[in-house]
């Protein structure tokens, strides 16, 4: 009895809210001092009354809503305060008396912008001259209702002289002011919005009929310039996607590139845009430039992997529903693989590139000790873990491993499929019909592991189940090599540099000496983490040390791999001075392999796979729209 009470006054609720919505008032212009304001009104019946901060935010796969931000909160009613008391056990949840003869509750309340040091939407999102607002960190919604059926009319003062960009709708811009259509809390939470002083607009051109636009938003003039190829080669990534997919699960698409010191650096996909941050001098130089494909068509990815098709455990409804992510494999690890070859079959990345990124996942994969205790699926299932896990002992510990070494598991199934039918199918087929349908406004259909194995036995029949989870469960000491095997190469390692290595080293600023001397450090000479077992390993060397000299004299990055280039003529160890802590020792590697790094090197006589896989799918120089 109680039950049916329960579901019915959720349905009333639900019913009454999709009628009258819950206007929320975002003023922005102290975002220069770090801080939002918010004023909602909530149409209400008296009695007791829960509303939420959203916890779990979708694309950041935890309970990450940053609710240390929320300060100042206030409810009024009919003139009068409404105390509020927070839940004792769940610390998202705010409980209220709604006094009789009311129709309608107000809050007002202030979200403090983060500083540096977290991830996401709780990282740090505002400079002087910009700021990314995710619209989860300044409202609340009632309990008993799914985001689907909640209306929300919103608007936001943004500070004067200022642009904006965001996939919502604008209904009316006066000034400072922007009104925004009604949406959905799903589509509200799934839309943040660029603003800041300097923004510029890239309409790119593409077949799809459909608005693309990049979004490029900086404190300086100089980081939002392109090269005169830049719309053209975006593109023919929209094309590639597009043409994979067969179909556009949305009105128009933004990337909200943010390029900035001051803010966090991540990808976080949304179904009409995706909010991506990088470094201020990102699109100064090639090679950072063209790397930097990888993550917007990561992220461009997601609006079919992730938003249209979600896993099951991931599309709970509202945002204090715990999410389960043992299907992350799928929504992270498929796009990761189509996020790197896509720029690819586009033209922003060459093929040798392609293979030389695909080495040296393989090889960080194989670095990942922690395999032989933690297989691949439990780094799904403990996502929400492995985000906020600290990065030394990564190794050991493994982290959010179904990106990468999803990446390879994909890449195995791919080749089986291109194995199995001798070449007449792929992983296409398999993505354009599981993503594909119609086209149209963003919707979401849910899938399940089964789902999945009948949509791959469709396209290629094979015992689908147990290939997945013998990868999934496996324990073994090495990732999976099919992919790069059946596709006609091997992993060789030699003293030539991988391209894709020094490109990441140049952005993190260290040396990724793993597959050498079995550790990586930063230009200040901090050691990230150490290969349980390599020779730094057994030498002594612990993560999070600090490296002071090599051989007698200070350390620095170029010394340190000039010593171990001449290793391979030496017959003395490499003697690091190390400080942990207050104490200082002496660490003598006795290492002679000189510099080895990750490659991929053809196999005679097995058919060249890799060349049909980074084929484009669009006739080059075939006719765009704008």
């Amino acid at each position: 009895m109680r039950r049916s009470v329960l579901i019915f006054a959720a349905l009333f609720v639900a019913v009454a809210l999709r009628a009258a919505p819950i206007t929320l008032r975002v003023d922005a212009t102290g975002v220069p001092s770090n801080v939002y304001h918010a004023h909602l009104t909530i149409p209400v019946t008296a009695g007791p009354l829960t509303l939420y901060y959203p916890k779990w935010i979708p694309g950041e796969h935890g309970p990450t809503g940053p609710i240390n931000g929320l300060t100042g909160l206030q409810f009024t009613a009919n003139g009068k305060s409404v105390t509020w008391q927070r839940d004792l056990v769940d610390m998202f949840a705010l409980n209220l008396e709604v006094p009789a003869g009311t129709t309608s509750l107000n809050a007002d309340l202030d979200y403090i912008a983060p500083a540096p040091g977290a991830n996401f939407t709780a990282g740090a999102s505002t400079s002087p001259r910009l700021a990314v607002l995710s619209w989860n960190t300044v409202l609340l919604y009632p309990k008993g209702a799914a985001s689907d059926t909640l209306s929300y009319s919103a608007s936001l003062r943004i500070p004067s002289g200022w642009q904006y960009a965001t996939a919502l709708e604008t209904r009316g811009h006066a000034g400072d002011d922007i009104e925004f259509e009604p949406a959905s809390l799903t589509t509200l939470v799934d839309s943040p919005v660029q603003l800041g002083t300097t923004l510029r607009k890239i309409d790119i051109p593409n077949k799809t009929g459909l608005r693309h636009t990049l979004n490029l938003l900086s404190e300086s003039a100089d980081a939002v310039q392109t090269p005169d190829d830049f719309a053209a080669q975006y593109g023919r990534l929209v094309d590639e996607t597009s043409t994979l997919f067969g179909a556009n699960h949305y009105r128009h698409y933004d990337w909200l590139f943010t390029l900035s010191d001051a803010v966090a650096h991540f990808g976080l996909e949304h179904h009409e845009s995706s909010d991506d941050r990088v470094a201020e001098n990102r699109l100064r130089e090639d090679p950072s430039r063209k790397w930097v494909s990888t993550l917007l068509a990561h992220e461009f990815v997601h609006s079919w992997n992730g938003k249209y098709r979600r896993p099951a455990g991931l599309a709970t409804g509202n945002y204090d529903k715990p999410m389960t992510g043992e299907l992350l494999w799928v929504y992270e690890g498929l796009t990761e693989y189509l996020g790197d070859l896509l720029p690819v079959r586009a033209g922003i990345l060459s093929a040798e590139d392609y293979r030389e990124n695909l080495a040296e996942t393989y090889a960080q994969m194989a670095q990942h000790t922690g395999r032989t205790w933690r297989p691949l699926l439990d780094t799904a299932v403990a996502a929400q873990l492995l985000y906020e896990a600290p990065g030394t002992s990564r190794n050991w510990r493994r982290s959010v491993d179904y990106y990468p070494e999803g990446e390879l598991l994909w890449l195995d199934a791919d080749m089986t499929i291109r194995s199995l039918t001798f070449g007449k199918h792929s992983l296409d087929d398999f993505c354009r019909a599981f993503y594909g349908g119609t086209s149209g406004h963003a919707e979401l259909k849910p899938y399940t592991f089964d789902d999945l194995v009948a949509a791959l036995n469709n396209v290629a029949p094979n015992d689908w189940r147990t290939f997945l989870n013998e990868r999934l469960s496996s324990t073994a000491p090495m990732p999976p090599v099919g992919g790069i095997e059946q596709a006609g190469w091997k992993l060789v390692y030699n003293d030539k540099p991988n391209t894709a290595l020094q490109f990441y080293e140049g952005e993190q600023k260290g040396a990724d000496l793993n597959a050498s001397l079995g550790f990586n450090v930063q230009e200040n000479g901090s050691v990230g983490d150490v290969v349980p077992g390599s020779i730094a390993a057994q030498s002594g060397l612990t993560p999070g040390a600090h490296i002071v000299a090599v051989n007698g004299r200070a350390f620095n990055i170029a010394r340190l791999r000039a010593i171990v280039k001449a290793s391979a003529s030496s017959t003395g160890p490499i003697d690091l001075i190390v400080r942990n802590g207050d104490f200082f020792v002496t660490e003598s590697v006795d290492y002679h392999g000189g510099e080895r790094y990750p490659h991929l090197e053809r196999v005679t006589g097995k058919p060249d796979r890799m060349e049909a896989l980074t084929r484009p799918l669009v006739p080059v120089g075939a006719a765009a729209k704008k």
